[in-house]
């Protein structure tokens, strides 16, 4: 018998991208049992009045409509959370990652690995976005332990007892590949194609780059708090020497010590990293805060579907 797989695809603003992943799905995987699992992040076009009209037509698909907008991996974890495959797909909702390549990850998969990346031989995106994947990437080596050449693509296959596993996690600022990589390092990757966006413009800008990065850098280790204070210490020895030179230059030597530039100087990258630090510290307490406070993770709204149930999780 085949494996069972379950696609969750967060949507935002792409009501006219809605029925057409649903219908190349459907076509790729027309011999495997499998359900689509769709979210709908707050969309402020009609993204969920096309979810529902589609689920209406297809038994497959399930829609799960957030209260508010609360971001893409807030919104996997809402899917995550309902999926009842023993394969999960994870895709975005414009097409760039083809249903047909689905197989393929299946396939890289294998019975040897827990979560299959898909790998774009060449990415159809700004290069700013490139840049950051790339930064990002070697972040994630360094905080998350991330395999080096691996790409975190947002194209992957997952087995369930992973994700039974992730969803344990009830933070309120999830980091979806994060969070794999503390369940298991057991991945791969194979080549894909990237293709062109199927309708619209892409949703995804440099304040939600900024804010993945946040989470990455911010959840998984404590390595900015202690960059931070070894960043003090380099300033303070720096601080200590120049002090003692300036001092020797004044009693062994003729020339002059002009102290506003050194002082000015000196104040403007003590004073910066002073509030660099700070900020830092502020970013943990701030989400320790949060955790505390219990803010939710997700709030779903409703459910659509043959098969969803009612029940708000």
């Amino acid at each position: 018998m085949k494996k069972k797989i379950s696609i969750v695809i967060p949507v935002y603003n792409s009501e006219d991208c809605v029925a057409e992943v649903v219908s190349q799905i459907n076509t790729a995987l027309k011999t495997c049992p499998h359900e689509i699992i769709m979210v709908n992040d707050c969309s402020s076009d009609a993204s969920w009045e096309r979810i529902s009209e589609t689920g209406k037509k297809n038994k497959t698909l399930i829609g799960i409509n957030l209260m508010r907008n609360f971001g893409q991996d807030n919104a996997l974890m809402a899917g995550l959370n309902n999926v009842t495959g023993d394969l999960v797909v994870i895709m975005d909702d414009d097409l760039q990652h083809s249903p047909f390549d689905i197989p393929a990850l299946v396939d890289g998969l294998g019975g040897r690995y827990d979560i299959c990346y898909a790998n774009f031989r060449t990415k159809l995106q700004a290069w700013w976005k490139n840049a950051g994947s790339w930064f990002n990437g070697k972040v994630a080596e360094i905080l998350i332990k991330k395999p080096s050449g691996i790409y975190l693509s947002p194209f992957k296959i997952i087995r369930r007892e992973v994700v039974d596993e992730l969803v344990r996690y009830k933070g309120p600022y999830p980091y979806v590949d994060g969070l794999l990589l503390q369940v298991t390092k057991n991945v791969t990757q194979v080549d894909v194609a990237h293709h062109e966006r199927f309708r619209g413009h892409s949703n995804y800008n440099f304040i939600r780059s900024l804010k993945v990065f946040m989470k990455l850098a911010t959840t998984f280790s404590v390595s900015p708090l202690r960059f931070a204070s070894l960043s003090g210490v380099c300033i303070a020895i720096v601080g200590l020497l120049l002090g003692i030179y300036y001092v020797a230059e004044y009693f062994f030597s003729t020339n002059v010590v002009e102290g506003w530039t050194s002082i000015v100087v000196i104040n403007l990258v003590v004073g910066g990293m002073i509030l660099m630090s700070l900020g830092v510290i502020g970013e943990y307490l701030g989400r320790a805060y949060l955790n505390i406070n219990n803010l939710p993770q997700f709030v779903i709204r409703e459910k659509t579907g043959a098969k969803a149930d009612k029940r708000n999780r």
